[in-house]
């Protein structure tokens, strides 16, 4: 289609780690549970409010930058 790479790889690469934030099963977020001392579900709960407020930045920046390809 003759599109720029960058965007897409961009958004293919922060889905996979808003992904990884937001999962409770996720090796990251257990670990880091792990060596804070914390509770696992308390520490997934604290982590939700930070990734849905940069996935909702992110949607709305590459929703931008696709209109305006």
């Amino acid at each position: 289609l003759g599109l720029p790479l960058a965007p897409f790889v961009a958004a293919s690469l922060s889905g996979g780690i808003f992904g990884d934030h937001c999962s409770p099963i996720s090796d990251t977020t257990i670990i880091s549970s792990m060596a804070a001392a914390t509770d696992h579900i308390d520490h997934v709960r604290t982590q939700l409010p930070y990734a849905l407020t940069a996935g909702a930045a992110a949607t709305v920046a590459f929703a931008v930058t696709g209109a305006t390809l």
